[in-house]
């Protein structure tokens, strides 16, 4: 395999940090020539530019252009290289910053970015003809048409784990040959409890991840089951299979990462540690894979795992999600930008735990036809729409 050159979308962030460790071990077939943040993290973004030799930085935020060139001086200084005797990388800065970087001459676009502002450099990659490995969920969730028209068959290759797993358990048959897709979720603080003890559950409750250490938004999203929603999106989006053949299963452990049934009643499931380099690092390579990214499962030990049926009664989220991806046009947008107000508003003690998601179904009955999204634009309007009427009916709750 030749050397592939890789743009990092979202450098500073989770995905991004790890993506570049990964690199960091396989410099042999991998190397960075341009990253990008939103340009919260001036210095950091500067060492990793000075730490990779890259050809460019991007900031999203116009105003930290200085900060940046200020922080790569200094990062160099630190790293031993003669005053004056740095080349500094071209910066790019402004809204349309991670555009522009999304484009620049590579093998690989990495889109580790978060929130719908994903969604223009999914697309000026694609239309680059880049390597898409894509870790921006909104880029699928909300301008699903819109990527589905720009990508070429293959041209995507998955970075949440769920759907890595799947990408690698499909090459066990044909697409004639698939039955349904299984994803797997550890069920959040919540599972097993029946919809009646779910009311008067807390902010401090709901962001207790039983297995995982993340954010407010994803760890609450967890906690009602609407990351798994969107991921049930993004699967149909990335293979074409239809809503009423993806499933769920609550698989606390985190080992299963995904499955595919075939026709014939086998399954096939991908199974490792739960650790994010090794579903980057398939991503980066694809259809290849890297030596030892991360530890294996130790099969000299017993190892005992679980996998149970969703709750829908408790959970309605994923059945509300498919319902949103059944009908199309805008509605998938309208439920993720629905979700995200709802949520800010649990966080903030406006809303109860049960009225995140009953407030998106509320929401969603009351969208006006937006039509099959065509641009950007389209998109970005109703996501407008439904946090305003989601605000709306968050407001009538609070009263």
């Amino acid at each position: 395999m030749s050397q592939r050159e890789i743009v990092i979308l979202g450098s500073t962030g989770s995905i991004g940090t790890q993506a570049i460790d990964v690199v960091d071990r396989n410099s042999d077939t991998m190397r960075v020539v341009g990253i990008g943040a939103g340009g919260s993290h001036p210095q950091l973004l500067a060492e990793q530019a000075i730490a990779l030799r890259v050809e460019v930085v991007a900031v999203a935020k116009a105003t930290a252009a200085e900060d940046i060139q200020l922080a790569l001086y200094t990062a160099a200084e630190k790293q031993g290289y003669p005053q004056g005797r740095f080349r500094i990388p071209k910066i790019l800065a402004g809204p349309r910053a991670m555009t522009e970087l999304a484009q620049w001459p590579c093998d690989v676009v990495l889109n580790g970015m978060t929130g719908s502002i994903g969604l223009e450099p999914t697309l000026a990659a694609l239309n680059a003809g880049r390597t898409l490995a894509l870790a921006n969920k909104e880029s699928l969730i909300a301008g699903g048409p819109l990527v589905r028209a720009a990508a070429k068959p293959g041209q995507i290759t998955p970075v949440d784990s769920e759907h890595s797993a799947l990408a690698q358990c499909l090459h066990g048959g044909t697409a004639a040959e698939v039955r349904r897709l299984v994803l797997t979720a550890t069920g959040g603080p919540f599972r097993g409890r029946p919809r009646k003890e779910l009311g008067e559950v807390t902010v401090e409750e709901a962001l207790r991840h039983p297995t995982w250490s993340m954010g407010p938004v994803v760890t609450i999203n967890s906690a009602t089951m609407v990351n798994k929603s969107l991921e049930v999106i993004e699967a149909h989006e990335l293979f074409d299979i239809a809503y009423d053949d993806i499933e769920v299963m609550l698989h606390p452990q985190s080992y299963i990462h995904s499955m595919v049934e075939f026709r014939d009643g086998s399954t096939i499931g991908q199974i490792s540690p739960p650790d994010m380099r090794l579903p980057i690092a398939q991503a980066l390579v694809w259809p290849h894979r890297l030596p030892d990214v991360a530890p294996a499962v130790d099969w000299t030990k017993a190892h005992t795992w679980e996998l149970f049926p969703m709750d829908d009664e408790a959970f309605p989220a994923v059945n509300l999600a498919k319902q949103a991806g059944k009908t199309g046009r805008c509605l998938p947008a309208v439920y993720n930008a629905a979700n995200e107000e709802c949520v800010a508003a649990f966080i903030g003690g406006e809303l109860p735990f049960l009225g995140i998601v009953d407030t998106v179904s509320e929401v969603m009955e009351r969208v006006p036809d937006f039509g099959t999204p065509g641009t950007v634009d389209d998109v970005l309007a109703a996501e407008k729409w439904a946090r305003e009427a989601a605000r709306d009916r968050i407001a009538k709750v609070a009263r």
